[in-house]
């Protein structure tokens, strides 16, 4: 796997898998808040448009939320697979190796520092609204 021993590795699978029992941990304790505060509760509370805008907006946050926290299980997921499979921190771009550094910084990443500022230049405004 890559530059890395196998002290390192182990390390960083350590690392992702902490991070991902917190992550669900945390889903479970936002869903199980979620439950107990249903919009339609909030939203039945609501006076005028204003609250309901500030309700809907809550409850945008919330969905964002949990939303960004799958996206992370699934990367952590990912690497934890590319570990199964022996290609964790090599570039999934130019087959270089990923710096420990960086693996240490992001466990998940799965592109080098240049490989990854590269697709970040030429990805940059990909989901990007516009008039």
């Amino acid at each position: 796997m890559a530059g890395l021993n196998q002290k390192q590795i182990a390390e960083l699978q350590r690392q992702l898998r902490q991070r991902h029992a917190e992550l669900r941990t945390e889903i479970r304790g936002e869903l199980l808040a979620a439950d107990d505060m249903r919009y339609a509760d909030l939203a039945g509370r609501v006076h005028d448009s204003g609250e309901e805008s500030v309700a809907d907006l809550l409850s945008d946050l919330d969905v964002a939320r949990i939303d960004r926290q799958v996206n992370e299980i699934r990367s952590i997921e990912a690497a934890l697979q590319r570990i199964d499979m022996g290609v964790y921190g090599v570039c999934r771009e130019c087959d270089g190796d990923i710096d420990y550094k960086r693996l240490q910084s992001q466990p998940v990443a799965e592109r080098c520092v240049i490989c990854q500022e590269q697709h970040e230049r030429s990805y940059a405004h990909e989901g990007t609204p516009s008039l």
